[in-house]
């Protein structure tokens, strides 16, 4: 419980106070389901899904009690975040508003993705399926995930690119998802750079041309 109110003072820079952090939303649930979560372990399958369920109706956060979380996790703007039954979930990691962390389809056992530690993934985004997140991963806003994404990557895009590993790493924990690199202006400015060379070939012979044929 403490390393979850910690991370909310270190990420969210309107937290001012204990109280105010106290009406978090995203706090009451991570609190609840690790209450739940223990309950699951121990085989009350019944009443550690009525907590959930409870905790869902009053912060609109859904959180399977078979779920694994680290510590410090953060959910911020919670509204639409679901998390499912056999997801894991490393330290330090942080999710936005509509956040899913879902399964792909009717399969047995694992079926839900791993996240690594000091993950974030932005607003709208969709983790799918079984695959591993490594540590240090950004996910962009409204991104889809569905294949293994390396340590030290940041995914954009549907389906999700990586766009950005094992660059220059910034201590500590970036929130600013608003700045991440967007591939399809990056293609933009590509072909820009591609059509200006191509005007300056015809710019070439075009000058040719007029000093063979003056």
């Amino acid at each position: 419980m403490f390393e979850d109110v910690k991370a909310i003072f270190e990420r969210d820079p309107a937290a001012r106070s204990i109280w105010e952090v106290l009406l978090y939303p995203g706090l009451h649930a991570i609190f609840w389901h690790r209450i739940a979560h223990f309950l699951y372990k121990h085989k009350f399958y019944f009443l550690a899904r009525l907590i959930s369920q409870i905790v869902r109706f009053f912060t609109g956060i859904e959180i399977h009690p078979g779920a694994k979380i680290g510590k410090g996790f953060f959910i911020d703007h919670g509204m639409g975040v679901v998390i499912g039954e056999t997801t894991e979930i490393g330290d330090n990691v942080t999710l936005y508003q509509g956040v899913t962390l879902g399964g792909t389809g009717k399969e047995k056992g694992k079926r839900h993705p791993t996240l690594g530690n000091n993950v974030i993934v932005a607003a709208g985004a969709k983790i799918l399926g079984n695959i591993k997140i490594g540590d240090n991963v950004r996910i962009g806003a409204g991104s889809v995930v569905i294949r293994d994404v390396p340590s030290d990557s940041t995914v954009v895009g549907v389906p999700g690119r990586i766009v950005k590993h094992k660059g220059k790493r910034v201590p500590g924990i970036a929130l600013d998802h608003g700045n991440l690199p967007d591939p399809i202006l990056e293609r933009l400015e590509e072909f820009r750079k591609e059509i200006n060379e191509i005007e300056k070939i015809i710019h070439a012979w075009k000058k040719e041309k007029i000093k063979e044929n003056p």
